[in-house]
């Protein structure tokens, strides 16, 4: 009886409505966080990841800054093998690194290499804060490290662009190493009289800040780059005052002379063949 009921009940009941086909494919637009704006995926891609509108920047792949960058088929990446390990013994660390490696399609948070620009060779560096914010561990500071090395040995500049959290926190002491690493090799390339450029994104926060972003020859940042050792939010809190409006960011630190320039994603390779021809060496 119950079941001749259900029969029944299918045979008369409506359909629940559909939503209505618009014929836009899903995530074909994207809402820009800075104006709220719907921004066409296509026009962001075109744009650099810039919102057309309000010049919000989004977060750029190494792979995708490196292609606005450097010369068409001239990037060839160096140490793209190294991976990081549970020194430490970290719980689920392992597994951490595994999922952002499936998220990213990289085995780490920086990519280095050696590109032209405009036709000048130099070694890039650049840093990705989608894989664990862009923390440094021993692998990128490993990574960053040799890059500065192999820039020494064959006397190029090195351009490193940087987008971090900080130390990596599972990997303690072995990551805070990297610093001292990282500052002892960029001082070994400055001694040969070599160009090194910084070009800091958003964010550029804690052990970067503190050793090699802040060591450049020149040193660049984005609109709007928040840059600094300690976040706002902890600064105030621990001297328990109210921050100036926009400190922390490029234009803040501009002012203050902390950094040498702002430059615009859409300028950023002019800029950099710019510096680069300047400070070519005598037996270039």
């Amino acid at each position: 009886m119950l079941n001749n009921f259900i029969k029944r009940s299918k045979k008369y009941a409506t359909a629940a409505p559909q939503p209505k086909k618009t014929g836009i494919p899903e995530g074909i637009y994207i809402q820009c966080p800075g104006c709220k704006k719907s921004i066409y995926r296509t026009d962001l891609k075109n744009n650099l990841g810039s919102c057309p509108d309000c010049s919000y920047y989004y977060p750029l792949s190494p792979k995708a800054r490196i292609a606005t960058l450097a010369d068409k088929g001239t990037f060839n990446e160096l140490d793209k093998d190294i991976m990081s390990v549970n020194p430490l013994d970290f719980p689920d660390y392992e597994k951490k690194l595994v999922n952002y490696i499936d998220k990213t399609d990289q085995k780490e948070a920086v990519i280095t290499g050696v590109a032209e620009i405009e036709g000048q060779k130099t070694v890039i560096g650049v840093m990705d804060s989608r894989f664990m914010m862009g923390s440094m561990g021993s692998v990128v500071g490993e990574k960053l490290t040799r890059a500065i090395e192999y820039a020494t040995l064959y006397q190029l500049p090195i351009i490193v662009f940087t987008a971090s959290g900080g130390a990596r926190m599972q990997e303690g002491i072995f990551s805070l190493m990297q610093m001292a690493k990282t500052s002892a090799a960029l001082a070994k390339h400055d001694d040969n009289g070599l160009l090194y450029i910084s070009v800091l994104t958003d964010p550029t926060t804690g052990g970067v800040t503190a050793s090699f972003a802040m060591l450049g020859d020149i040193i660049l940042a984005e609109p709007g780059a928040l840059i600094g050792f300690a976040g706002p939010r902890v600064i105030e809190q621990t001297i328990k005052q109210k921050l100036p409006e926009g400190f922390q960011r490029a234009e803040f630190l501009l002012e203050h002379g902390m950094i040498d320039a702002i430059v615009k994603r859409q300028e950023m390779r002019e800029t950099l063949a710019r510096l680069l021809q300047l400070h070519q060496r005598e037996e270039q």
